[in-house]
């Protein structure tokens, strides 16, 4: 997602952080339905693709609160989730986890979109000269965690194909 702007008040902030929430919810729905989808013998078997999905369902729901924590800092009201489910949707809704060969893939692809959102808020933020209602040093160091995160998420997935080439 590239932004392209900067983030310029408390109500624009919150709804990109509640963008990413509705990221992070897609990506442990996603992580849930292929561990679900994993026939029990697959689970014996490969302890190392039930690890990955576990972790990356733990991952995005501490994501979720991070980002909660965030928006509850700032003096606005919540833009309804029904819209930025459709905004996410629009932006992010255009593949499913079918779409890919294996839960490998559609893995990588949700780990590197999470990283690229929070990478360019980032980059929209730091960009800005607004004044928040938080401190913005301490937004920044919020997504920058999170962004490392799923970089490691992204290395952790590339070194399983890697390993099954």
């Amino acid at each position: 997602m590239s932004l392209g702007q900067q983030v310029g008040s408390d109500r624009q902030l919150a709804r990109l952080l509640q963008i990413g929430i509705v990221l992070e919810e897609v990506v442990e729905a996603r992580a849930h339905r292929h561990y679900q989808s994993l026939a029990a013998d697959e689970r014996d078997l490969d302890a190392e693709i039930e690890e990955l999905l576990s972790h990356a369902a733990d991952e995005s729901a501490d994501h979720r609160k991070r980002l909660e924590d965030l928006i509850e800092g700032l003096t606005v009201d919540s833009v309804p989730f029904d819209e930025i489910e459709t905004l996410v949707e629009a932006r992010y809704g255009k593949t499913k986890p079918e779409d890919f060969d294996g839960v490998l893939y559609d893995q990588l692809c949700n780990e590197e979109t999470a990283y690229k959102f929070y990478d360019d808020l980032i980059e929209a933020i730091e960009a800005s000269d607004a004044e928040f209602s938080v401190d913005r040093e301490h937004v920044v160091e919020v997504l920058e965690g999170l962004k490392d995160e799923e970089r490691d998420g992204v290395e952790r997935v590339t070194t399983i194909m890697e390993e099954r080439e």
